[in-house]
């Protein structure tokens, strides 16, 4: 058996976004429960802050059994101009009393420059102060870098620049996006080789369906060095949905012959 593979299962969250999904807070247990029996590493609840509805599934989650996932919230960077502490964001994810935290930030300059307003190296700090105030206050912190193989693609240094500031700020995993779902398996293959011989912090992936291949580019990222699996139950999600977990978990195990579930 190979090396142990890391699923985040993010249905009850990135999911939730796909047309016509809509989970009550009794359907989210629920699911959160059958996850766990699955055998899954990470269950992301929900945004806190963003509804009530993910609010108080985190609390009711804390009430669960659950004996091999731990429940994860999603978040983003804190806004440009203001402290980390400060954010709101960034304490509702505090509030909501969740252990581990994924939260996404921009990886192609573009987007830092054009739909976030801001300069390169205040987004850079942005994702550093972030991720440091995290681990300052005991989570275990996913660094989902948003758009990562499209700002690759245009500007490479940069995208590897906002990785090294998370690594440096002490993210546990780095989770490169393909948050457009246009990627190649070799492009994925050959990107992921790229950022594991630059930074030595574990790497993960997190891909969307639109080129009809998120299943193959997880597999391509896995074979690559990503030891976390990001993706959703039958790959529900937005537009074309996610990486389907419940291809990539066989595959991953009775085929490529990794540990994954138990």
């Amino acid at each position: 058996m190979k090396k142990q593979i890391y699923i985040y299962d993010t249905t009850l969250r990135d999911g939730t976004q796909g047309e016509g999904v809509s989970l009550s807070v009794d359907d989210k247990v629920k699911i959160a429960k059958k996850l766990d029996s699955l055998g899954v590493h990470y269950i992301e609840g929900g945004w806190p802050g963003s509804n009530p509805k993910d609010m108080e599934f985190f609390h009711r989650v804390k009430q669960l059994d659950l004996k091999q996932a731990k429940v994860a919230a999603g978040g983003s960077t804190r806004r440009a101009g203001i402290k980390a502490e400060d954010d709101a964001n960034l304490q509702m994810i505090l509030e909501s009393g969740v252990e581990v935290v994924a939260i996404f930030g921009k990886s192609w300059d573009f987007h830092v420059t054009h739909a976030l307003g801001t300069t390169l190296e205040e987004n850079l700090n942005m994702i550093y102060d972030s991720i440091r105030f995290l681990k300052e206050n005991g989570l275990e912190v996913f660094y989902d870098a948003e758009h990562f193989f499209d700002g690759y693609k245009k500007n490479p240094e940069y995208a590897l620049n906002t990785i090294r500031k998370a690594s440096e700020a002490g993210a546990d995993c780095l989770v490169l996006c393909d948050t457009n779902g246009g990627s190649l398996p070799h492009e994925v293959t050959q990107i992921v080789n790229h950022v594991k011989s630059e930074l030595t912090t574990p790497v993960g992936i997190h891909v969307h369906n639109d080129g009809g291949l998120a299943v193959a580019n997880s597999l391509a990222a896995v074979e690559a060095g990503a030891v976390q699996v990001q993706g959703t139950i039958n790959g529900l999600g937005e537009r074309c949905g996610n990486a389907d977990l419940i291809s990539i978990l066989p595959n991953l195990q009775l085929k490529l012959g990794y540990q994954v579930v138990s």
